[in-house]
């Protein structure tokens, strides 16, 4: 595979991992990987291992904004959707595509784009998504019919596609593996948990009080200030090569299909969120988007330099890594879903009696995202992410006590809040597990492969289970089935992630 060396990976300090190395293959307290004596403060003592600096708490400032930014894309237009669709005259049926429009580029061109970072620069391609992501929520602001609206929300989705690897990547090659990249990624993973969940309160509030258009204006809003942050505190970067004949080289056949497979995929489980797995064009598009995916792997497997290595993805920590990160975005999606339509539906509260509901969700989940790094800290990330599956499950079991009666709202509110803090625990050390011990020059790839498990996740679990509460008669009973179905997907998760990333499967990755 053709390498890179960026500037980026000169900016690491004594202390970093050596690549392909991962310290906490030991599922315990992380060992002293240091290779040099830290400098000391001014009175003598060692800097604390998790303190940053003064520049580096502000470029994590600007990398989490910007994904707190995409975060609060994902859920703040959901409850101005029948608002928007009587302003653009967009029928109920076509309202799907206000989110389809974001979710396929920005589900579809991960991996692409996290690649085309690693090659050619990631903060040049994190500085071109941020523009073009000001640029389209202005476009959505403005937007005078459904075409130039979708068109807005679909620019949106691709500029995402830019900024989340890149961002993500960046973040993990500024700061060294251990406590420093512990707490970056926490915060990270606090502020992007939060995003959702401002995004449900602060969506029906702008809506109400200056219409939909504030939505998508906030957005715009967040782009103009972030990017002239980011083009001033993150260092340029881009690709050095030895000699004119090491240029880097990108897999374009595997990208066409991964890209293509992906795309397919999504649509079809957008497409069957709203309508079933009945529709012709959900079947021929899920069947397309599964030999798109195998023939990607083909390509892979013989690619002299492949967009995803195979090698990679059959590292422990990357493969069960990411199916407990598919597991907790998909199973916890599926959570906030039906417990939106069973608080308002069968308990008859408002839209903003909900969104306070799930507003203590996202106090008690910036809480876990404080305290999540030093758990990790102190027991390891894999260890972590198997016990906090297995706490989101026992959570979400819990809430089968749910029934028609007023007080249930607090078995509710007292559930999702908790297997909500369980959930970021998971989000936190899975993005770990996954991007230890992985080269800088694949960082790019690594996160790609975080992320588009992560925009999986939050589409798939919908359609897949869901639809078993809109379907059933009794809406409680299929709320019910819901959630233990949801709960035993999750506690099977748990035991396979604490088993795969044991410690022989550990000691096979290295």
């Amino acid at each position: 595979m053709t390498t890179e060396t960026t500037t980026e990976s000169t900016t690491r300090t004594p202390g970093t991992a050596t690549p392909g190395i991962d310290p906490s293959t030991t599922n315990g307290p992380r060992a002293d990987t240091s290779t040099a004596s830290p400098a000391r403060a001014k009175d003598g003592r060692p800097p604390r291992p998790d303190r940053l600096s003064g520049r580096d708490a502000l470029v994590l400032f600007v990398l989490c904004a910007a994904q707190f930014m995409v975060a609060l894309d994902f859920s703040v237009l959901n409850v101005a959707l029948p608002v928007l669709g009587r302003d653009l005259g967009m029928s109920p049926s076509a309202l799907q595509w206000a989110v389809t429009a974001f979710a396929l580029p920005s589900g579809g061109f991960l991996l692409l784009f996290g690649r085309i970072g690693d090659l050619f620069g990631r903060r040049r391609l994190f500085l071109a998504g941020l523009t073009v992501f000001g640029a389209a929520s202005l476009l959505a602001t403005l937007a005078w019919d459904p075409a130039s609206f979708l068109a807005g929300r679909a620019l949106q989705g691709l500029a995402a596609a830019a900024i989340v690897p890149t961002g993500m990547s960046l973040l993990t090659t500024t700061f060294p593996e251990g406590p420093a990249r512990d707490r970056a990624l926490g915060i990270s993973g606090t502020l992007l948990s939060l995003g959702f969940t401002v995004g449900m309160v602060a969506g029906g509030v702008l809506t109400d009080v200056l219409g939909w258009r504030s939505t998508m204006g906030l957005l715009s809003l967040f782009a103009l200030v972030v990017l002239p942050l980011a083009t001033g505190l993150l260092p340029a970067s881009g690709p050095r090569h030895t000699g004119t004949t090491d240029r880097p080289r990108l897999d374009v056949p595997g990208a066409v299909t991964v890209t293509g497979g992906l795309l397919a995929l999504i649509y079809a489980l957008s497409t069957a969120a709203d309508r079933g797995f009945g529709g012709a064009d959900v079947v021929t598009t899920l069947v397309a988007g599964v030999l798109l995916l195998v023939a990607f792997v083909r390509i892979e497997s013989r690619a002299d330099a492949p967009l995803v290595s195979l090698r990679m993805l059959r590292r422990p920590t990357v493969a069960w890594g990411n199916l407990g990160g598919l597991v907790t975005f998909s199973m916890m999606s599926t959570v906030v879903f039906v417990l939106t339509l069973y608080l308002q539906e069968t308990l008859g509260l408002s839209a903003f009696e909900t969104g306070l509901v799930f507003g203590a969700q996202g106090l008690l989940s910036a809480v876990a995202g404080m305290y999540a790094p030093k758990v990790i800290g102190r027991f390891g990330a894999r260890r972590t992410l198997a016990a906090s599956l297995a706490g989101q499950g026992l959570f979400v079991a819990g809430m089968l006590l749910l029934n028609a009666h007023t007080w249930s709202v607090w078995i509710a509110g007292a559930g999702v809040s908790l297997a909500s803090m369980c959930h970021l625990g998971a989000i936190i050390s899975y993005g770990l597990t996954v991007t230890s011990g992985v080269p800088d020059e694949e960082q790019g790839l690594a996160t790609g492969l975080v992320t588009s498990t992560q925009q999986v996740g939050i589409t798939v679990g919908i359609p897949l289970l869901g639809v078993l509460a809109t379907t059933s008669g009794d809406l409680l009973s299929g709320v019910h089935t819901v959630l233990a179905l949801d709960a035993a997907i999750v506690l099977g998760a748990a035991a396979l992630v604490a088993v795969g990333l044991g410690r022989r499967g550990a000691a096979r990755a290295r």
